[in-house]
């Protein structure tokens, strides 16, 4: 019964939803398990963009059940719309395909009212939320006040729940944020529009995993955001407000740890990340220019310029070590192509010391200096390379000295966006 989980290694935007959906082929079932409509996974087939927000990506590919875990929180209004859209494309004929936690949180109106209106009050000191409702949905249901995907198969009392909690907010809205209220009978008439679009969807995630574990099925857990995002292993407060590391695959679709078999972390042949906080390795210069044209550094959510650097390689053995990466995948190696030399981040110096550890407080890392090893570059183009062996000398010298840094095998390059750009040296479903 092999259960793959994979995860973003930096600070998300590493390229997950093309893996995903290249390896979903040898798999049965594909899982989201944390998160909200605030990741994008980008994917490529046939020269066709297709960006999927909160459906699995394994949605691309005929006869793959798709769960949505109580992990993840859900605006309808962007499931419906996502649902529409894949349908129009042709990719989601079969209703069944898709399941969605009986247990997983609705994001409400109030919710993006509220992440909208908190953020712009942070002034400069704004950790770069995209607005749709995360953040505030996730806060509801630490506090016990959040509407689940259950309620919306009980028409009778969901009004009165959200009357009850519109009323709430309301009062922080007026009071403390100095915004207009919400009409709590047009949100409960919106949503209960959702709730005759979307209760055929709801099901048991948990049970329908152990049934198809038992049965032998394939099953590939597909993470969101990314490890140095993660709510309490991230670069906080600059990070999401879920467990993006492998083990929320646990807590967020309703799995033991034993049932998992190998945990898969995906990096860029570089650095990324979107919004504020610290990033040692950082370019403010050409080559971070460069890195972000050639490689479309632009959020699939938000259209935002994501800030470039080199590869760090002291955040990914802190990745390799929250996560148990048992294997790493390397994306957009193609990307550095004509660089040379190539730079990367192998340490962190604080005030002359060099860390052991990947510092816990946004002010250390703030103050750290990355220390620096060159590798020489190459000007060959990759996408036509299919074997390992047909990549230059120089980037397949890359690819080992990552494997050495970091400290765990490499198991496929992405040399390219399309599905079949893709170099597969251990494949997770049949090593």
């Amino acid at each position: 019964m092999p259960l793959v989980v994979l995860v973003g290694a930096q600070w998300g935007d590493e390229g997950k939803g093309k893996l995903v959906d290249h390896f979903a082929g040898e798999a049965d079932v594909v899982v989201r398990f944390q998160g909200g409509n605030n990741a994008g996974h980008t994917l490529v087939v046939d020269d066709d963009q297709v960006i999927v927000h909160l459906i699995p990506s394994g949605i691309l590919h005929p006869k793959k059940l798709c769960l949505i875990g109580n992990g993840v929180v859900i605006d309808p209004a962007v499931l419906c719309g996502e649902i529409e859209e894949l349908r129009a494309k042709g990719y989601f004929g079969d209703e069944k395909r898709l399941v969605i936690s009986f247990r997983a949180h609705l994001i409400m109106p109030y919710h993006r009212r509220l992440d909208l209106a908190s953020e712009s009050r942070k002034g400069e000191n704004k950790i770069g939320t995209t607005g749709r409702g995360i953040g505030p949905a996730y806060a509801d249901k630490m506090s016990r006040t959040g509407l689940r995907f259950h309620h919306l198969l009980d028409p009778e009392r969901l009004p009165e729940r959200i009357r009850a909690v519109v009323a709430e907010k309301n009062a922080f809205l007026e009071q403390v944020l100095e915004e207009p209220p919400l009409d709590a009978e047009e949100v409960a008439a919106e949503f209960l529009g959702y709730a005759q679009r979307l209760g055929g969807y709801a099901g048991d995630v948990s049970r329908i995993l152990e049934e198809e574990l038992g049965q032998g099925r394939k099953v590939l857990f597909e993470g969101a955001q990314g490890t140095m995002l993660d709510i309490d292993h991230g670069t906080y407060p600059f990070v999401t407000s879920s467990n993006t590391v492998a083990g929320a695959a646990c807590t967020g679709a309703g799995i033991g740890p034993r049932q998992i078999d190998q945990v898969v972390g995906i990096s860029k042949a570089y650095t990324t990340r979107v919004g504020g906080g610290p990033f040692p390795t950082e370019l403010k210069d050409e080559t971070g220019e460069r890195l972000r044209e050639r490689g479309g550094e632009y959020g699939a959510t938000t259209g935002r310029p994501r800030r470039c650097g080199w590869l760090d390689a002291f955040g990914l053995r802190y990745a390799r070590r929250v996560n148990g990466l048992t294997d790493l995948m390397i994306t957009k190696l193609d990307v550095l192509t004509g660089l040379n030399p190539i730079r990367v981040g192998v340490g962190y110096r604080h005030r002359g010391r060099m860390l052991e550890d990947y510092p816990p407080d946004l002010e250390t890392l703030s103050e750290c200096e990355p220390v620096w090893e060159e590798l020489p570059g190459w000007d060959e183009s990759l996408r036509a390379c299919r074997s390992f062996a047909s990549l230059p000398p120089p980037a397949q010298a890359y690819v080992k000295w990552i494997e050495q840094k970091v400290g765990v095998p490499v198991a496929a390059i992405s040399v390219g966006p399309e599905r079949e750009e893709t170099i597969v040296l251990r494949h997770p479903f049949l090593s």
